[in-house]
């Protein structure tokens, strides 16, 4: 009995756990990714705020069909009604949802503002520009010009580039090159796609940012990482039959570090990316391919 108690217990906790500080979908995940930016802590909010409203309702809609299928079925109630209206009925169907709405409506109008004003003089600047099917980013602004292609990482390739743990490198989300951005700045991202190409989106659930890439377009969007460490996210537009394997993979790193790869990344991106490995994945005790990171 007790160890059933116990496998209770712990599949509960897998349904409802989220992971502290998760960057990446776990299993049985019901809940969002943890937050890791301002405007995903508002988010958070509203989905949890929202279900005050949503469970209620669903509830009080369910014992309403139940009692009219008890009470108004033909065995027991052979002469239907014939009530044509109800004015109470009608004010309080009108009025309650009517202010449901507003008490939904103001909290999300606010958060569209915050997500859609975008900072002035952002401290970084990147365009992302999306193919079938990688993700090719451009530093905007800097001294020393950087950009390169991001390509979901192949399984023949975890050794030599130090990849080797699934859990912080998992299959289908990692990347040959992350995004290197600095932790608690505010990164302005255009987001476009190839003039020839298709429709895209770019998405990294735990920043709570998703917009869509169009060719022909500059969308922009705004992001402040709380949290140094690896996100991940994924092209959310079905753009073609590799759509499940353009991931998006961002590595939010210290200020020093973030300029010390800048300086790097113009005229050696590898380089600058095994230096940033070596130091940012042994904090984590990640085991790193030493020979090939040297």
């Amino acid at each position: 009995m007790n160890r059933a108690y116990a496998a209770l217990a712990a599949t509960i906790c897998l349904l409802f756990a989220s992971g502290a500080g998760a960057d990446q979908p776990v299993p049985w995940q019901l809940d969002l990714q943890q937050a890791a930016s301002p405007i995903m802590h508002e988010i958070r909010w509203f989905s949890h705020y929202s279900l005050w409203f949503i469970v209620p309702i669903t509830l009080f809609v369910l014992a309403l069909l139940v009692w009219v299928v008890m009470k108004f079925r033909a065995s027991v109630n052979p002469v239907p009604s014939k009530t044509s209206h109800n004015t109470a009925i009608e004010v309080a169907w009108t009025l309650g949802p009517v202010v449901i709405l507003l008490f939904l409506a103001i909290p999300s109008f606010n958060l569209l503002n915050a997500q859609l004003t975008i900072p002035e003089n952002p401290d970084v600047t990147v365009k992302a520009t999306a193919t079938q099917w990688l993700w090719s980013y451009e530093y905007q602004g800097s001294e020393n010009p950087v950009g390169f292609d991001s390509y979901m990482l192949k399984e023949t390739d975890r050794a030599a580039m130090g990849k080797v743990d699934p859990k912080v490198y998992p299959r289908l989300l990692a990347v040959d090159n992350e995004l290197v951005l600095p932790v608690n700045k505010t990164v302005r991202m255009l987001v476009t796609a190839a003039p020839t190409d298709v429709i895209h989106a770019f998405a990294m659930p735990a920043f709570g940012v998703k917009i869509d890439a169009v060719p022909g377009r500059l969308n922009e969007t705004w992001f402040r990482a709380e949290k140094e460490g690896l996100y991940y996210g994924q092209c959310s537009e079905l753009c073609g039959k590799d759509h499940a394997f353009m991931p998006i993979a961002i590595r939010v790193v210290s200020d020093e570090q973030y300029k010390a790869w800048m300086a790097k990344a113009g005229s050696d991106l590898q380089g600058a990316n095994k230096a940033l490995m070596a130091a940012t994945d042994a904090k984590t005790g990640v085991k790193l391919a030493s020979a090939e990171i040297k």
